[in-house]
């Protein structure tokens, strides 16, 4: 949108492609979500009178530590400032994606639902020249089926990749040109939300809870949040950092369990779920940010890690972020250069907004990485007393790596669900309305298919079993009970990315499927 607008205002006239995998802009979309809209202001001024959908004023906050049984709410005069969400909106991510693809096109932008990117083009000179997008109609083994259609081409002045976290060819552009270098390790977490329709005297209009504590251990990276919409509808959910340690530990079922707490539960009780859904979350924040150009295009939004793990929102960072690459792409066309590096790009991301963001709360991971008590307080002093301009910063490491033998940790009794408040992962899926062919490729690529039986299941008791949040993996053995084997159900696959972030020995390669295949998420 922004590159279109800067086309008008300067009387010129590139042409615009987006392509999208999902079957409809904002049906793989998912979010808490709490948008500041800084960016969309400067974007689109008169985005009200246009109808956006942001129909959810923040009315309060409540941060609330929790027990088992119990909670303790933060006085808001001693939060720091990112967790104040004066003058945000509770929004459906899904339907702002939506409306806002409604107003590129009509911009003139050209936008391809259903088009998944899956591979990098390069011209002569080592560029990159565009994308192709996937074979359709492809067979299990690999041969064209009757419905067989080939990929298409397409080249590109400049390609900016938007592909979200742990995108697939961001991974490839980053090993490609050795974008990580000087960079920390990415770090993530993993969000796991459910909308419901809750009764109306249980409904609190614009009210927005965060929590922390139970069900995590003081060590263990997570927190939940109760977001309440319009329509007595509020979207909960918990996000669980993927650098914890205890292989038994269950993403799915920590957030069940969450559910239950008297204060999450009692928004809940007598409510209908409507949806459910996954997504890991790029939250390694400044320096985790890979080098945002290479010749030919540039890294844009949570591809990038431009997500505030503090704020718990990326959405106006990712807007930003795609603003700024638009105007260097469109400073460089007028120039009339094409596929070398936007430099402009990162050099203008200094001198924005967006960066003295990002760079206040930038040791926020780090510090939780010490614990909840302790990476709260120093986080509170590192914000409150100094402003978040402390002369340090502190350094994330890889997730994968964070994982101990099962030998060293203790299995976690999780209770079964009631469906009333929890409920199993099938039946979460199904609410996904998550569809693959099943008669394709699997998206979900081993690199060794020796070593989830050899390594994962001998050492960590197969945590591929536990963190995939959609029952994708699972060890199955011959009647005897011997003879274990892995077994992926990539139709249940949310395209949350964590097998590829989390698997110890980062033997599995997320790969996109076919076109618009995946889930479909209402607004979520």
């Amino acid at each position: 949108m922004r590159l279109k607008q800067l086309n008008a205002e300067k009387g010129q006239d590139f042409s615009v492609c987006l392509i999208e995998k999902a079957a409809e802009i904002g049906a793989h979309i998912l979010s808490g979500a709490v948008v500041d809209p800084r960016a969309l202001n400067e974007l689109i001024p008169d985005w009200q009178a246009r109808g956006a959908p942001l129909n959810t004023a923040v009315t309060e906050d409540r941060v609330i530590f929790l027990s088992e049984t119990g909670g303790k709410q933060i006085p808001n005069g001693l939060l720091p400032d990112a967790f104040h969400n004066d003058g945000n909106y509770i929004v459906r991510l899904g339907n702002l994606a939506k409306w806002m693809g409604e107003q590129a096109e009509a911009l003139g932008v050209e936008v391809y639902p259903g088009f998944a990117g899956a591979e990098l083009l390069f011209d002569e000179s080592g560029a990159v020249a565009g994308v192709i997008t996937g074979d359709m109609g492809v067979l299990k083994d690999g041969s064209p089926g009757p419905n067989f259609q080939p990929g298409m081409e397409l080249r590109a002045k400049y390609t900016l990749f938007a592909e979200g976290c742990r995108g697939h060819l961001g991974k490839q552009l980053e090993a490609r040109y050795n974008l990580r270098n000087g960079a920390d390790p990415q770090t993530y977490g993993l969000g796991i939300k459910e909308l419901w329709e809750v009764p109306a005297a249980q409904h609190v209009k614009g009210l927005v809870v965060h929590t922390a504590g139970w069900p995590m251990d003081s060590a263990t990276y997570g927190g939940g949040f109760c977001y309440h919409l319009e329509d007595n509808l509020v979207s909960v959910g918990y996000v669980v950092g993927l650098n914890y340690t205890n292989p038994y530990l269950s993403p799915f079922e920590e957030f069940q369990r969450y559910k239950t707490h008297p204060e999450i539960s009692k928004f809940l009780e007598g409510g209908k779920r409507l949806a459910y859904g996954a997504r890991a979350i790029a939250a390694g924040g400044l320096q985790s940010q890979p080098k945002l150009v290479f010749p030919g295009g540039a890294l844009i939004g949570d591809d990038a890690g431009f997500l505030n793990a503090a704020r718990i929102k990326g959405t106006h960072a990712a807007m930003k972020s795609g603003m700024l690459a638009a105007e260097a792409a469109v400073e460089a066309l007028a120039a009339g250069r094409a596929q070398d590096e936007l430099s402009a790009f990162p050099e203008s991301f200094k001198s924005s907004w967006l960066h003295a963001e990002l760079h206040k709360t930038r040791n926020f991971k780090p510090y939780m990485k010490k614990g909840l008590w302790l990476g709260s307080l120093l986080f509170g002093i590192d914000q409150k007393l100094f402003g978040g301009k402390v002369p340090w910063t502190l350094h994330n490491s890889a997730d994968h790596t964070a994982l101990k033998p099962a030998a060293e940790c203790s299995p976690i009794a999780y209770p079964r669900p009631d469906g009333k408040l929890s409920f199993d992962r099938l039946s979460s899926v199904f609410l996904s309305n998550t569809n693959h062919e099943e008669d394709e490729p699997c998206h979900l690529q081993l690199k060794d298919a020796s070593v989830p039986i050899s390594v994962n299941l001998a050492k960590y008791d197969a945590p591929e079993q536990r963190y995939c949040p959609a029952g994708v993996y699972e060890i199955v053995r011959s009647p005897e009970g011997d003879n274990p084997r892995l077994q992926i159900n990539a139709q249940n696959c949310v395209h949350c990315k964590t097998c590829d972030i989390k698997d110890p020995t980062q033997n599995i390669n997320w790969v996109v499927p076919q076109g618009g295949e995946g889930p479909i998420y209402q607004g979520m």
